[in-house]
């Protein structure tokens, strides 16, 4: 994920930077940089500054808050099209129904009662997005996320019992650790359960 920084030169140059970044990375390690998505994380940053995003070609942003979603997204998406839209922060059960309306992807299931209530509304609103469990990989008390111990349990829960659809795993590394060791983690967890996606690390990472 890419924190989006405040000036325009800013982000169109750390946009540029990170998918640098990738594609070296992804070549380093014979594959191919078109499979690496990059999230750029647009909380608590106006409209001009996406706007700036989207005119760099970026399609693919996060936010942590649904209400502030719906002040950015709703008119923007009016507009301009391709956009995917990620929940990446903690989700209240009284939000899940703007959510599912909203968002493309929610990474954040947590907990049984949260993946219940999405798959009701899913139901309900006849919407098709994808979703990722979040492992709390660093077992961090103030931290959400699942403990890895209880991943195999909320794995069948999501998707075979509720029917989600779910598609991959989802962690943010604790602050100050190697992150790599994190990410192999998450990695042997989601191939363990057949699992192909990866949502992981942030700008510093």
């Amino acid at each position: 994920m890419l924190i989006i920084q405040n000036s325009k030169l800013d982000i169109q140059e750390n946009l540029r930077t990170v998918k640098d970044q990738i594609a070296i990375a992804a070549r380093e390690a014979v594959r191919d940089p078109m499979e690496v998505k990059l999230v750029a994380v647009t909380k608590l940053k106006g409209v001009e500054d996406i706007q700036v995003a989207l005119k760099a070609k970026q399609r693919i942003f996060g936010e942590n808050r649904v209400q502030e979603a719906e002040e950015k997204w709703l008119n923007l998406r009016q507009k301009i099209s391709g956009i995917q839209l990620h929940m990446i922060g903690p989700l209240q059960r009284n939000k899940v129904k703007r959510a599912v309306k909203l968002f493309d992807v929610i990474e954040t299931i947590d907990r049984p009662e949260l993946a219940h209530a999405i798959a009701k509304e899913i139901r309900n609103l006849g919407r098709q997005l994808n979703c990722f469990i979040q492992v709390n990989t660093g077992e961090e008390p103030q931290k959400a996320g699942v403990m890895p111990v209880d991943v195999e349990a909320i794995i069948d829960l999501c998707r075979d019992k509720l029917g989600l659809p779910l598609v991959g795993l989802m962690c943010i590394p604790p602050f100050g650790e190697e992150p790599g060791l994190h990410f192999g983690l998450l990695a042997e967890m989601a191939r363990r359960n057949g699992l192909t996606e990866l949502s992981m690390g942030m700008s510093g990472d």
